[in-house]
């Protein structure tokens, strides 16, 4: 692990992925986080964590998954994303300190999925896809419900994916986002700035990591 930007590169069995580390000087947890279906890392909340929690004492791992790494447009099957995930786990988890695995949307999912099994230190949820845009009846509730460790869902007040009132009763926490979309951007109407709409990520994602202990 480098210094701050510091780009890896792991074979996983889905292929290579790509890794971009931002430590903390003092770091007591790596908070390692994948994009989801229809983007890369340069989603603005991903990009937020990377510049605020290093100076919290969390080292921020953003990674892309191979799909992404081989310029693939679409996201391959479930199953696949997982492989992808495991595979770059063992150099999360290098640094020896406890890993949070987490993502946005799909990669939400992903972490969702595999954390009991790669035993992870707990899982952030960020835009968790609970059903297709319009279709309650496809709920994937059980993903999150089984991620079997401290879990955080920060979700946009009108994600099509799933606003936060759609949620079901379990043992995470989840905090809103106002005026957020999916990709938590607020219009330009909001009574919110974009950039105050990411310091409500930033601030529970801080708060939420202290609590960890």
């Amino acid at each position: 692990m480098g210094s701050d930007g510091t780009t890896e590169t792991i074979a996983t069995d889905a292929g290579e992925a790509r890794v971009t580390w931002h430590p903390a000087e003092r770091a007591r947890l790596v908070l390692a986080v994948s994009h989801g279906a229809g983007g890369g890392i340069e989603a603005r909340d991903l990009q937020a964590l990377a510049r605020v929690l290093p100076g919290r004492g969390v080292t921020v791992a953003l990674v892309e998954q191979p799909w992404r790494v081989a310029g693939k447009k679409v996201a391959p099957a479930p199953k696949t994303l997982d492989v992808g995930w495991r595979g770059i786990w063992p150099a999360l988890a290098g640094p020896g300190l406890p890993v949070i695995s987490g993502g946005r949307s799909a990669g939400a999912r992903v972490a969702c999925r595999t954390a009991t099994g790669l035993r992870a230190h707990a899982v952030l949820a960020l835009s968790f896809p609970l059903h297709p845009p319009g279709r309650p009846e496809k709920s994937r509730a059980e993903e999150l419900l089984g991620a079997g460790v401290p879990t955080l869902v920060v979700q946009g007040a009108n994600d099509p994916f799933g606003k936060p009132e759609e949620f079901p009763v379990g043992a995470y926490e989840l905090v809103e986002v106002p005026y957020g979309d999916h990709g938590l951007a607020v219009p330009k109407r909001a009574e919110i700035t974009q950039e105050q709409a990411l310091e409500v990520v930033t601030d529970a994602v801080v708060k939420w990591c202290a609590s960890l202990g």
